[in-house]
């Protein structure tokens, strides 16, 4: 998992929480939380399929959000690589 944030004094004002694996030789990516629209988004990602459309998955704040994805990521990151196989 990586996380990278940017501050505006206390305020989170951008983030992105990636959860990878390594496969076939490279790095992979699985999952991608971040607001690079102004709100929390997540995006799934398959083997198969890649990037697939983005969805809101927290309503707070960019803080809460980001907070959410790392313990979404800590808590379930084996089943979204299971399911990034699929």
């Amino acid at each position: 998992m990586y996380v990278e944030y940017s501050l505006a004094g206390r305020d989170v004002t951008d983030y992105a929480v990636i959860l990878t694996v390594w496969e076939e030789g490279r790095r992979q990516t699985v999952r991608v939380y971040d607001a690079a629209h102004g709100f929390n988004e997540m995006h799934r990602h398959t083997a198969p399929g890649g990037k697939h459309p983005g969805e809101r998955f927290h309503a707070g704040t960019l803080a809460e959000g980001m907070r959410a994805a790392i313990t979404e990521v800590r808590r379930g990151y084996r089943e979204m690589i299971e399911a990034w196989r699929r």
